[in-house]
Formats: structure tokens, sequence, C-alpha cells
């Protein structure tokens, strides 16, 4: 009798024991591999120069601050209208020629990505509300393809916008020689459900846009 004829028999019964030794390794393996968690981000461990003297020094319990503006549509928009939300943020002005384009690309890429997807928002906040009216801030949102239920575009208090920028955003520059004016980063912000800053991602970076889709997924998790 040859070997292949000995171990016909058992050939269904090998076939067997392979699949369920592959599921049991996979199994352990993912048991071992450590899983992604994001980071929260603290005042004291983003770049000082993105950063408030006043809240340079804090190590824990940060959170994005109350506030209130106007959106594209004129309407009063507050972080109660993100309550509980993941959204992502960011900050531009309309007439910017440099980074600001990209950065509004890619927004709408997210946007296009997530319109379906109800617990994740949008928020851009203007840094020059002195020319970002209501309107131009409504012909921009139309000219770009903004989905209001989704995406907040958002002007106000010149103050108000640059200390959610510095103290609780962590994104913007001084403007030298300048008390209230900014020069805004290409930073796109993740905030969890809980007002917490869990990523700093390259705007201008496709590339690090798909890591943020990827890592909001983790939050929804």
């Amino acid at each position: 009798m040859s070997i292949i004829k000995f171990f016909a028999p058992y050939k269904k019964f090998a076939i067997g024991l392979l699949i369920v030794s592959a599921i049991i390794v996979t199994w352990i393996y993912s048991l071992l591999k450590p899983q992604r968690i994001l980071p929260i981000y603290e005042p004291n461990q983003v770049n000082i120069e993105l950063v408030d003297s006043t809240v340079q020094e804090i190590r824990k319990y940060h959170r994005i601050a109350d506030w209130k503006l106007v959106n594209q549509n004129g309407a009063n928009i507050s972080e109660k209208n993100y309550a509980d939300k993941i959204y992502i943020a960011d900050f531009f002005f309309t007439t910017c020629q440099t980074i600001c384009p990209k950065m509004t690309q890619h927004m709408g890429y997210l946007q296009s990505k997530l319109k379906d997807q109800q617990d994740v928002l949008l928020l851009s906040h203007t840094v020059t509300p002195e020319i970002d009216t209501v309107a131009q801030l409504k012909r921009y949102a139309q000219k770009k393809g903004v989905i209001d239920s989704k995406w907040n575009l958002v002007t106000g208090d010149k103050k108000d916008i640059y200390d959610l920028a510095r103290k609780s955003y962590m994104v913007a520059k001084v403007q030298p020689y300048s008390k209230y004016d900014l020069i805004h980063t290409e930073n796109f912000v993740l905030i969890d459900q809980k007002r917490r800053i869990r990523g700093y991602y390259d705007g201008t970076s496709l590339e690090e846009v798909q890591q943020l889709l990827e890592d909001i997924q983790l939050l929804l998790n």
C-alpha cells in the first residue's frame, strides 16, 4: 500500500485540523495584539507657540470651553449643538489663498465620507470675522458644497474666536504686535464626545486626513 493511499482516509480530518488551527492562532494573535488607543491631548503637550500662556501648564482635564457663534445661515450655534458628538474643528478664512483652499477641499472630502454618520460633525471657524460675515460665509458654503446639517462655518466676536483657537483647540499663533490677530495653522482637531482633544492632523495632507477617518472609527467603536 502506498503512503498516499494510507493517508487518504485522513485527508478531510487533516484539512479540518488546519482550519481550526488557523482560527485559533488568529484568535490568540488578536488577544495579544494591543488595541490602539488615541491619546488625550493636554495643553502642556502641545507646541507652546500655539497655546495661550494662561493654560500652558494644564496637565489634565482639559476640555473645549463653552462657546456661542453664528453660522453661515445666521443661526446661533454653540457647544450644545455638538453635545455627545465627535467633531472635527479647524480655523480658516474665506479669502485665504495659501493653505485654506486645500484644507477646505479636505473638509469637503471628510463631509462626503461622513455624511451618513450622524454622530460626527464638522466645524470651521473664521479668523477674520470682520471680513467673513454671515453673507460671505453663506456664499463660500454654497460654492464649496457645504451640507448645513453636517458642517458649520462660524463667525463672531474676534476675541471669542481667538480664545477658542488659543485656549481650547490650541492651533493658532499670535500675530506679532497685535492683540487679537491670529496666524492659524493647517491643523484639523479631532474632538471626542466629552469635548476632549484626541488628535491633530495636517489638513493639507490627504494621508493624514485618511488617518483622521480611521481614528474617528476608533472613537465610534
